[in-house]
């Protein structure tokens, strides 16, 4: 059988069980990578777990989210994962060294490996032809303490490419057209992989652009080939030591097939408030920006970068617009620094920003109530920005950079800017920003150092029977962001539970906590998509903390369906999606026979109040079924070792 690429790394990787659709297989994971906003809860996880050292062949802990530090509680965060990574035998990277997902392919992507990260864009790898996933915090605790990872084997959904994109169209054009045709859910069940000649005109940052916005489609993970893009882009970071050909066999056999001719891609938004609103810059009114936002790990490579300072050069920003630039890492300041480009940057009137995630997590530069800002980023949610009455669009950095002088959201095609850069140019990585992997296991932390915002994580039991209220009912495409709000007020507390679970569904509703206590916990009722977004497990222990025994919903994002069984909460999904109208808050259901039914997937809700009944599915694999009778990952991992 000719094989797709995505299929070959899984089969090269295969530890247990058979490569087939559908299949849950167990693979081994070469690396992971972790982030201080879910990194905190990984290590706790990964201490419960009682190991010495990890088993994977590189770890990296990186400091990106949480680098405002208005009080102690993230530079507490950043000291415990810190002590951790030295316990444990992972590299260490500091604030400043940049965004995780710019570093590592920057430092650590190697084709044909698989990278497991505590982040939902770590499909960024991809570009580099690897098997790069996006997993929670415990799913990364298990594969850094075992060195395995079980995934539902993906459909493959083949992107052909034809010919070349035309000037002033980035790479994020492509993506934004992706998402219009196939929508935030589109790519649930697959993985992206791309194809044909238009491969050859995209460079390894055009790809992971791409890649990293695969996780907006709800992807599993995104890849492309690796070839002559591939040696140049590595040879530029001094490592072409780890060059690898892979590409999918001639006439390899795809689940789903979508062909795209790059002429015809034309510069785009995101319009609020989802990454799959799409439409091309010259459809749109001359809309009036607040605010534009230059960078994130979707768009601050140093390509990126040099096409905005070019952009900006001799130029000067609107009067009435904040313009916010952040480099991806520090290597690329250091280069902008060294070139001039910064200097374009700031005489045109941009505010620089620390190598970090910053706006695009809701970590400073909210914008102004009812202000609209057009942002180079991944994602659109509303109030992701800080401001629950903004409007977020996003777009390319060129067409961020030509709007941030015009003050409307304007085409860049019509804009002279210099396109092509030195595809020569050698990156020297400073090694300053890294604590590395200790090696001799006498020299490491016995304790990690825990400040007072670090409080236990809530603990899971075993799945029982369920007699309980609906304390919620929720609409179509919840996401994480929803679940458990991201903003500079709240992302300190992402290791402590029981204060974030006064802010749960507050962007919805505002007294979610308080139905939760008032009837002893409960059950979630939810339309399509329910947890898409972030990889963030607190959204499945904020309800864990609050007595939420199970989710009843058309369908889930598959990171936080994992994360929910995880955390023995059911996921249950609706046989009839009509049956979703049959359901209002505070109803009292009752589920019984759950231990029967886990193993028959098939459930059926009570209604006390209706006298009604109604099927429900969870169709579960046997490691998932026992995940749930022994009360979560945490518990069934502690002993977990492969036959």
């Amino acid at each position: 059988m000719k094989k797709s690429l995505a299929l070959k790394i899984l089969e090269n990787h295969l530890l247990k069980g058979e490569i087939k659709t559908g299949n849950e297989v167990c693979i081994k994971i070469d690396q992971t990578l972790t982030q201080d906003s879910t990194g905190t809860m990984a290590y706790l996880q990964l201490e419960a777990m009682d190991i010495e050292d990890v088993k994977t062949e590189k770890s990296i802990a990186y400091i990106d989210h949480n680098i405002l530090q208005a009080g102690f509680e993230n530079a507490d965060d950043h000291e415990f994962i810190k002590s951790a990574a030295n316990k444990y035998g992972i590299t260490f990277s500091k604030a400043g060294c940049g965004i995780c997902h710019q570093v590592q392919l920057e430092q650590f992507g190697k084709p044909g490996k698989t990278l497991l990260g505590s982040d939902s864009h770590t499909p960024t790898g991809g570009a580099l032809a690897q098997i790069a996933i996006g997993a929670g915090g415990l799913d990364v605790a298990v594969a850094m303490a075992r060195g395995f990872y079980f995934i539902k084997v993906p459909k493959i959904y083949r992107i052909n490419l034809k010919n070349e994109l035309k000037d002033s169209v980035n790479a994020k054009d492509l993506i934004l057209y992706i998402l219009g045709k196939l929508s935030v859910k589109g790519g649930t069940g697959f993985i992206m992989e791309y194809t044909g000649e238009g491969v050859k005109s995209l460079s390894v940052t055009d790809r992971a652009t791409i890649c990293n916005m695969g996780a907006e489609l709800g992807a599993t993970t995104s890849i492309f080939p690796s070839d002559e893009n591939t040696l140049k882009y590595l040879k530029s970071q001094n490592r072409e030591k780890d060059y690898v050909m892979l590409s999918a066999d001639d006439d390899a056999i795809y689940d789903e097939s979508m062909e795209i001719d790059l002429r015809d891609i034309k510069p785009a938004v995101a319009k609020p408030h989802f990454p799959d609103q799409y439409e091309i810059v010259e459809n749109l009114p001359k809309i009036k920006l607040d605010q534009v936002a230059i960078g994130s790990c979707t768009n601050s490579s140093y390509k990126d970068m040099m096409k905005v300072a070019s952009i900006l050069d001799g130029k000067k920003v609107h009067p009435d617009i904040s313009l916010v630039i952040s480099p991806g890492s520090a290597t690329i300041l250091e280069k902008l620094s060294e070139n001039g480009a910064l200097s374009k940057m700031i005489k045109a009137g941009a505010r620089i920003l620390e190598s970090g995630c910053g706006p695009c997590i809701g970590m400073g530069q909210a914008p102004k109530s009812k202000g609209v800002s057009l942002r180079s980023f991944n994602r659109n949610f509303k109030g992701r920005s800080g401001t629950m009455d903004a409007e977020i669009y996003l777009a390319s950095p060129e067409t961020c950079a030509v709007s941030a002088i015009k003050g409307y959201i304007a085409d860049p095609s019509n804009f002279s800017y210099e396109k092509n850069f030195d595809e020569n140019i050698i990156f020297n990585h400073t090694k300053a920003y890294f604590i590395e992997r200790e090696e001799d296991l006498s020299k490491r932390y016995k304790k990690t150092v825990k400040g007072p915002n670090i409080k236990p994580f809530p603990k899971a039991k075993p799945i029982s029977n369920i007699d309980k209220k609906i304390i919620y009912k929720a609409g179509d495409g919840i996401t994480t962001d929803d679940i458990c709000p991201s903003n500079a007020k709240l992302l300190p507390f992402r290791s402590n539970i029981e204060y974030l679970s006064n802010f749960a569904f507050s962007t919805k509703i505002s007294d979610f906590k308080k139905r939760a206590i008032e009837n002893d916990g409960g059950v979630i009722v939810a339309g399509e998509n329910y947890g898409q977004g972030s990889s963030r497990e607190h959204a499945a222990l904020i309800p864990l903390y609050l007595g939420v025994k199970a989710v009843l919903a058309k369908s889930f994002a598959r990171i936080h369906r994992s994360n929910l069984i995880n955390n023995a909460i059911l996921p249950l999904e609706f046989v009839d999606f009509n049956d979703y109208e049959k359901l209002g808050e505070f109803d009292h259901i009752k589920i019984s026979n759950v231990e029967y039914s886990i193993e028959s997937g098939n459930f059926i809700i009570e209604n006390i109040d209706k006298n009604i009944s109604i099927n429900l599915k969870g169709v579960f694999s046997d490691r998932e079924k026992e995940i749930l009778r022994e009360g979560g990952y945490l518990n069934y991992a502690k002993n977990l070792e492969l036959e």
